[in-house]
């Protein structure tokens, strides 16, 4: 085992978690945070007691003592730029997702962390999630046969769909359904996509916010394997900061069915009336503990470094989430659906 010094950039709701995760790992020797606002930077140092304290980010890339950096920065346009400078500085980076918001980013940094031999892993926490890691393991197993059909519903509430999409212009097959992407396309492997049709609805969020209020996608694999998700952010506020998903596949030999709604935990006070306080996305502290997934992620790119194992979620794989997504939104622009891989001239004309 290698003790290890990392740097957290952006210590807000995830980065806040995963400070705190280094703060309590005997995999950390040290610790250094960057955070640009100043009460929030003055609460995670006092939660975790960090080497450095700072509100400038390259202190900790410039750092040559410094072995991984944790970007958790938003808005998602600084993914890009800081992860490229860490890697170009020979860090390992833990990148929240998006990847990056061209395709052409994202092979860069794919590029400069193979060519230094640097683990390079993007934030897609839900393959911690025990439940949809049971998925992977019966579709690897063949409990259910071969796949036939997918089917995930994953919404958030008007809340926290207000934050995301105040802050980017980013499409829910971008930020919410990205995480479902990742799953049946982890799940469903080696198939690749092939086929994307999609459709969206604007009905609440547009109007102040220019984006979609939810999006529907239908992906067909190269083994004829079909999959939809649906995924949306105006859910009303008995849910907060809750992510409700549910999730079926459908096998040759049986089907899966998975609850992630969270609704197995009610709170109810003459107050705020029913609520349902608990979710994954990406979880809340409970004391010593979290109840999303993000932790073990954390604890998991801490272990890829120390002990030299690859990652669980490779920048490969995120690009080609990236790309489906992309595919995606260009089919509901286009109302017809979009062949997989993207050809560059498609690329060409979605940039200019």
């Amino acid at each position: 085992m290698k003790t290890i010094n990392v740097g957290v950039i952006g210590t807000g709701w995830c980065g806040g978690i995963r400070a705190n995760t280094c703060a309590s790992s005997a995999l950390v020797g040290e610790l250094h945070i960057a955070e640009v606002n100043a009460e929030r930077l003055r609460e995670v140092q006092k939660e975790t007691n960090p080497t450095v304290a700072t509100n400038d980010y390259h202190e900790l890339i410039s750092n040559d003592g410094i072995d991984a950096i944790m970007v958790s920065t938003t808005p998602e346009t600084t993914h890009y730029p800081i992860a490229k400078e860490s890697l170009l500085a020979g860090k390992h980076v833990l990148l929240e997702k998006p990847l990056a918001l061209a395709l052409d980013e994202a092979d860069e940094l794919i590029k400069l962390a193979r060519d230094r031999d640097l683990k390079f892993t993007v934030g897609y926490s839900q393959r911690f999630n025990p439940k949809f890691a049971y998925i992977k393991k019966s579709l690897e197993e063949g409990t259910i046969g071969t796949p036939v059909s997918a089917l995930i519903s994953r919404h958030i509430s008007r809340k926290l769909g207000d934050k995301i999409g105040g802050r980017i212009k980013l499409s829910p097959a971008a930020m919410e359904a990205t995480h479902d992407i990742d799953i049946v396309l982890w799940c469903l492997e080696p198939a690749r996509p092939v086929r994307v049709y999609s459709q969206v609805v604007s009905k609440v969020m547009y109007p102040t916010h220019g984006v979609d209020d939810c999006q529907w996608i239908v992906v067909t694999m190269d083994d004829g394997t079909v999959f939809t998700i649906g995924a949306g952010w105006i859910l009303p506020p008995a849910y907060p900061n809750f992510s409700s998903t549910w999730v079926e596949f459908v096998g040759s030999e049986g089907a899966l069915i998975v609850d992630d709604t969270h609704r197995d935990t009610v709170l109810t006070t003459m107050k705020g009336g029913i609520v349902h306080p608990m979710s994954t996305m990406p979880g809340e502290s409970v004391d010593h503990v979290y109840a999303g997934p993000m932790d073990a992620e954390t604890v998991y790119f801490l272990e890829s470094v120390s002990y030299d194992r690859p990652v669980l979620v490779t920048a490969e794989q995120a690009r080609r989430v990236m790309e489906l997504y992309i595919a995606a939104d260009l089919s509901a622009e286009r109302n017809d659906a979009v062949a997989l891989p993207l050809e560059q001239e498609v690329l060409t004309s979605m940039v200019a």
